[in-house]
């Protein structure tokens, strides 16, 4: 990094100025309503702030969240906020922003970060992994019929997605407790989520929310926008889906006829299915569903050890890994990791190791949505004995992400 330029502690002071930053480095329109809601999520005292002669041109920060990976719910560190000035790139900034920050969160309870990369090609040289795929949809919605083998259930209720926060996030954590890659939300990250703020829409509705209704209380919930449009034919609206949340298969399919069946709408879209999405089995014509697929979460394991041992495995695990971090040191070395899914734990040996790999190979894996094996295949793991543990990295369903943090 340039002598002339020192990292520090963000203050109260640089609220404004990293919301500047944050919307030039991203080519947002920083207005006061969109400023207001990035202060409202930004943990200054998790932030650090690259300064050039008191200017802030580089910055990033930690939340303090947790997540869904197998079997558990664990603290991480969400790291958002990640961006230099156009007139200090290639001056290290980056590189010793992320060093500092992977130590601090080192210091801390948090066994592993993750984030979600705006450039894919930067963040494995931090120890970062690619874990999750997520599919984006673009659906012609009068080609495509539901076909379930359920039969749809509940009362749908229309509702103003800010007026029925409490809702909304009674039925998301009840569910996220058995979502992978789901993240925990508080009242200002539902804040941040619902207000509708005018730079969001890009020429499409406010935001619109729809309940279901169980016996006992609201067991699903959709959100989503319209963007008007006519043609010569007449209406060719778009409907632009931004969350589905459903309790069982029943409220799902409910949702999803909803959804793909708004008057005046000729097309919908997804950008959040998961890589085994349900609607692909639901539907008759699956390929007019238009999946493209996208990464989504990045995994950094922080603690080895205690990252290992707070998942859990699909099938019993007995295995040694060689692992290599050039940048916390703590976690190279040989690790025997036992467990299934009940329980696991992971401790230093001497034994020889089953399979070598670095530190950004098992943040790809730790979700169990890239496994072990296409890694091996790829040559970035390499496999010393016959004991592979492929299939127990692996977990009941794809990891999910439901937001851009």
């Amino acid at each position: 990094m340039d002598q002339s330029m020192s990292l520090r502690p963000g203050t109260p002071a640089d609220l404004d100025a990293i919301a500047d930053l944050m919307g030039f480095v991203f080519h947002e329109t920083m207005t006061p309503e969109l400023r207001e809601l990035e202060i409202l999520t930004t943990e200054i005292e998790r932030s650090l702030v690259a300064d050039d002669d008191g200017a802030a041109v580089g910055h990033t920060c930690a939340l303090s969240r947790e997540i869904t990976v197998p079997g558990a719910v664990v603290p991480a560190a969400h790291v958002t906020g990640v961006g230099v000035a156009p007139t200090h790139r290639r001056r290290g900034l980056l590189t010793a922003m992320m060093h500092r920050q992977l130590r601090e969160i080192a210091a801390g309870p948090e066994p592993i970060a993750v984030l979600w990369a705006s450039e894919s090609a930067i963040y494995p040289r931090f120890g970062y992994g690619p874990a999750a795929t997520r599919l984006r949809l673009d659906i012609p919605t009068r080609e495509v019929r539901l076909t379930p083998a359920v039969a749809p259930a509940g009362r749908l209720r229309v509702v103003e997605p800010i007026a029925a926060t409490a809702e909304l996030a009674g039925v998301f954590d009840r569910i996220r407790a058995g979502r992978v890659g789901w993240s925990s939300r508080d009242e200002r990250r539902w804040k941040y989520l619902l207000t509708d703020n005018e730079s969001r829409r890009e020429g499409a509705t406010a935001l619109r929310g729809v309940l279901c209704d169980g016996a006992d209380g609201p067991v699903g919930y959709a959100i989503w926008r319209v963007q008007e449009r006519w043609g010569d034919r007449g209406p060719d609206s778009r409907v632009r889906i931004e969350e589905v949340v459903a309790d069982d298969p029943a409220t799902y399919v409910t949702l999803w006829q909803f959804l793909l069946g708004i008057d005046l709408a000729r097309s919908a879209t997804y950008s959040y299915a998961a890589l085994d999405e349900p609607l692909q089995y639901l539907v008759d014509e699956p390929r007019r569903l238009g999946g493209a697929t996208l990464d989504s979460l990045w995994v950094r394991l922080i603690d080895l050890p205690a990252a290992l041992e707070a998942r859990r495995y699909a099938a019993p695990v007995d295995v040694v890994l060689q692992v290599t971090d050039p940048l916390i040191e703590g976690n190279s070395g040989r690790w025997r990791l036992t467990g299934d899914t009940e329980k696991a734990t992971c401790v230093r040996t001497d034994d020889p190791a089953d399979l070598a790999c670095t530190v950004t190979e098992l943040g790809a894996a730790y979700l169990g949505g890239t496994s072990l094996a296409a890694l091996a295949a790829a040559g970035r793991i390499e496999r010393l004995t016959g004991n592979f543990p492929s299939a127990a990295f692996g977990w009941d369903r794809q990891p999910s992400p439901t937001e851009v943090f």
